[in-house]
């Protein structure tokens, strides 16, 4: 019975590869629903039988109490957008100028979301969300409801695989259809709904909603280029997209783009632009990463949908700085699939510029496909309109607004200005920021209004009033003790979450890792000069005297004090900066092949000694490491004569480069 058992699994198996990943089954449906019944009844009789890789897991059943927090082997890193062709032209110079001519894959930009897959000796054991790119959360047991990833490969190394699940368009409309039967709230668009699905506690409801997913990544390979690893990805059973292609150059990515613009309403799942990457791997890794994007891939975003709707009013909210800002609210319309009533006006003279008024017809686009801006009017519909004056108090507190230093943004000057607090407050449990799961907007808003959350440290003392989040509607115990958890986990943050969480005016997620990482400590950093800190680069006298003003404050000393006594870490808990005479606050360029070292390892050693590696070489270039094969950049560091640390110069500093010893 057992042999029969494991015979069903792989006939099984092997039918879904043909089925999602080859398009060619050889059983029909009436076989496989009976296979199948014959495999589920075996597991139910024998349920020490199930194996993990079984095609059962598909059908759902797994229910979680919360998501396990995930940290990636390597990062999740965003892609860099261009909006139009001149944008993408201007990126293919920059490849080109410093690889020369190259091969590019194009791939359709799936409107999903992402997921890391891990693979230990051949089976599934993690799959994870993208989440803040570091850290994701494990989602394994929806994943494997997902009929067309694969349980187990052939490959037994361990391995991440990373691609999009999305919902097909079918799937979409067969879900909203039922919800509306059901009286339930309808999602706006695929994307939001297999967002939705994947973060249900209940494999169940993920396993009814029929997700898909395409794979494209292997994020470390032996293979020479992107293609040849998909290929590994097929043979593997992964679904990979059917119209990627390998391009010459530029012209004819761009003649691809055109192509896929014009087919776009005629795929059975949304896209929203183009992924260009560089073919060759090893070229990638010359590239390189900035802090941010990975150089060697670009997404093409396909151009804002334009619609008409009617400006019937406008709003002015306060942020966290005190910056007014004037926003539009529309009669709702539908753009790019999701429903748009309001949209930003950012302010007066961004107003005047449109000659905006409300009552006007105007046209609507999502820069992006994501963020809904005013582009005009359309002045010959207009009737029966309004001009749109400007304020001259605070719409919270009342106070006489003042112009920004720039002379454009209008300001409420309160410092204790409520509508200020509670941004400052939504900023401070925001994902980049603390990330607590659980005091989304509307909670911080109500939890303030009544006095329940009016500064960072009451967050930290909600635990004292867990009687009194009960009695409030759609909080039970359950919704509570996990929020509360959320909470608690914070406290173990990096640094640089609890510095750009600060609100400090200019600090953002960049400068804010950078300040943790060369200081260490908030206490270190509190007692920084002005003159010290606009030494840094990347750290302007502005943004200087922003950061030594907050920690003179002494409202916000006391808050911070409190949050220390709460148990906050105020540590980076990444690597802590060594100096080095030869390294730190020196540049360098990297060419060639290195024994005993990879370039992104070589990277890592000279930003840990506060060092700085660069793309090119200039007369600024401190010195030029190189390996075998060199190339051009050797020639230009002699001809400038730039120091040339080769292999035997690297084992010199066997205390830095230690492999050598």
């Amino acid at each position: 019975m057992l042999e029969r058992y494991n015979e069903l699994v792989e006939i099984l198996k092997k039918a879904g590869i043909e089925y999602y990943t080859l398009d060619n089954p050889t059983l029909t449906d009436q076989e496989y629903d009976t296979l199948m019944d014959e495999m589920l009844k075996l597991e139910s009789e024998h349920p020490d039988w199930v194996r993990d890789d079984s095609p059962s897991k598909h059908v759902g059943g797994e229910v979680i109490s919360s998501f396990e927090k995930i940290r990636h082997r390597r990062p999740m890193m965003s892609i860099a957008d261009v909006f139009n062709e001149d944008e993408l032209v201007e990126w293919d110079k920059r490849i080109r100028a410093s690889v020369g001519e190259i091969e590019y894959v194009c791939e359709l930009k799936i409107d999903g979301l992402s997921v890391n897959l891990t693979y230990e000796n051949g089976t599934l054991v993690q799959a994870a969300t993208r989440g803040d790119g570091l850290v994701g959360e494990n989602i394994i047991h929806n994943v494997r409801t997902i009929k067309s990833i694969p349980t187990s490969i052939k490959s037994k190394d361990t391995i991440e695989i990373r691609g999009e699940i999305y919902m097909p368009i079918k799937s979409f409309e067969a879900l909203n259809e039922e919800r509306e039967k059901n009286g339930e709230p309808l999602f706006q668009n695929p994307r939001n709904a297999a967002a939705g699905s994947i973060r249900q506690l209940d494999s169940k409801i993920a396993a009814s909603r029929k997700l898909d997913a395409f794979f494209y990544h292997v994020p470390e390979t032996k293979y020479k280029t992107h293609y040849e690893s998909l290929d590994y990805l097929k043979e593997n059973g992964f679904v990979v997209n059917p119209n990627i292609e390998k391009k010459k150059n530029i012209k004819e990515v761009l003649k691809y783009i055109e192509k896929w613009t014009e087919l776009r309403a005629s795929l059975p799942y949304d896209i929203d632009g183009i992924v260009v990457k560089v073919n060759d791997l090893e070229l990638q890794r010359e590239l390189g990463v900035t802090a941010k994007y990975p150089k060697w891939v670009i997404a093409y975003k396909f151009p804002a949908l334009e619609v008409m709707t009617k400006l019937t009013d406008v709003v002015f909210t306060v942020g966290r700085t005190g910056q007014i800002t004037p926003n539009a609210v529309l009669d709702p319309v539908r753009i790019m699939g999701s429903t748009v009533k309001r949209a930003t006006l950012h302010n007066m003279d961004f107003i005047r510029e449109r000659d905006l008024e409300i009552g006007d017809v105007v046209v609507v686009r999502k820069a992006g496909d994501v963020i809904p801006e005013v582009v005009r009017n359309v002045p010959e519909r207009r009737e029966n309109t309004r001009i749109i004056e400007k304020i001259e108090a605070c719409p919270i507190c009342g106070e006489k607004l003042v112009l920004s230093a720039s002379g454009i943004d209008l300001l409420c000057p309160n410092d204790t200005c409520p509508a200020r607090n509670i941004e400052a407050l939504i900023h401070f449990v925001d994902r980049k920021a603390m990330n607590i799961i659980g005091l989304g907007e509307r909670i911080i808003e109500d939890f303030y209004n009544m006095k329940i959350v009016t500064d960072f440290a009451s967050i930290y003392h909600l635990d004292e009033r867990k009687d009194e989040l009960m009695e409030l509607e759609g909080f039970g115990s359950k919704s509570i003790n996990k929020l509360l958890a959320n909470i608690e986990e914070s406290k173990n943050n990096s640094l640089e979450r609890l510095i750009f969480a600060l609100g400090i005016k200019g600090v953002g997620e960049k400068n804010a890792k950078l300040l943790a990482k060369k200081y260490g400590s908030l206490d270190s950093l509190m007692s920084v000069s002005v003159e010290e800190l606009t030494a840094i680069n990347d750290i302007g006298p502005i943004l200087a005297e922003n950061i030594t003003t907050y920690f003179k404050d002494e409202d916000n000393l006391e808050e911070i004090k409190h949050l220390k006594e709460l148990g906050l870490n105020m540590e980076y808990m990444g690597a802590v900066q060594k100096v080095h005479e030869e390294i730190t606050n020196k540049k360098f360029v990297i060419t060639g092949t290195i024994e005993k070292y990879t370039r992104d390892e070589l990277k890592d050693i000279i930003d840990s000694y506060g060092g700085v590696v660069a793309e090119s070489v200039s007369k600024k270039t401190d010195a030029v490491i190189v390996g075998e094969n060199p190339g051009s950049k050797y020639d230009k560091a002699v001809s400038l004569g730039i120091a040339i640390w080769n292999q035997e110069e690297l084992a010199r500093r066997k205390d830095i480069f230690d492999r050598f010893e």
